[in-house]
């Protein structure tokens, strides 16, 4: 379905078959890949492991480098957020129930659109609608860029800080649940620990989860039903 009028605007969305009380809780999943790869096409284990659990699961794809930089995925997350409070409840889903996760680069975007209204607002979306975020392996407070894939997304910024998540760190942001594992070497376990610690100085609800022994694509991968 497209949520906009470019041709990576588009979004798959998966529904349990199981009947409902009333509208379900939504979530929208951002899948990574360096915000320079990925598609929601590979992701049907996200959609179909979720929704098995009783949720209503969009998957949106979104721009990336170089077709655009920051902040273009990031407009484009909210877009989709935006047109899942519009739609999702011809899909059985209840607007003013979702929540926003990610793996990766994907953490990142769902992060920064959890934490700072804004990008919500510029589209018209209410925020209020957001009630959580959970975030797999996701990068938060990542400056300097040292990497080539984030000094391609985002080293044209003269002040990078908007592009950190933890930049936004809120007291009255929604609960927030940071999974990593402790062997990842491509998105350091620190991120998670930094964000929690500073939405927890502000007396926001942050939890995280590390598992021993999991790396960057493994904790994703155990989504999956082979895993």
């Amino acid at each position: 379905i497209s949520f906009g009028p470019q041709a990576r605007q588009k979004l798959d969305i998966w529904v349990p078959t199981a009947p409902a009380k009333g509208p379900r809780d939504v979530i929208v999943f951002f899948y990574g890949g360096r915000w320079n790869s990925g598609d929601r096409e590979l992701y049907g284990f996200v959609g179909r492991a979720l929704a098995a659990r009783g949720y209503v699961v969009v998957l949106p794809d979104y721009r990336r480098v170089p077709e655009v930089r920051f902040p273009g995925f990031v407009e484009d997350g909210a877009a989709a957020v935006a047109w899942v409070q519009k739609n999702i409840p011809s899909y059985g889903g209840n607007p003013a129930r979702i929540h926003l996760s990610g793996h990766s680069a994907g953490a990142h975007i769902a992060a920064l659109l959890t934490l700072d209204p804004h990008w919500l607002r510029a589209v018209g979306a209410p925020a209020h609608s957001v009630r959580s975020f959970a975030g797999l392996a996701g990068p938060y407070d990542f400056l300097p860029f040292t990497s080539d894939a984030s000094k391609a997304a985002f080293g044209q910024m003269p002040d990078p800080k908007p592009s950190q998540p933890i930049t936004f760190a809120r007291k009255d942001a929604p609960p927030m649940l940071l999974l990593t594992g402790s062997t990842d070497t491509t998105v350091k376990p620190r991120n998670s620990s930094a964000l929690a610690l500073a939405q927890s100085k502000l007396g926001a609800r942050a939890h995280t989860l590390f598992y021993e022994g999991i790396g960057h694509s493994d904790i994703i991968m155990a989504i999956a039903r082979p895993f």
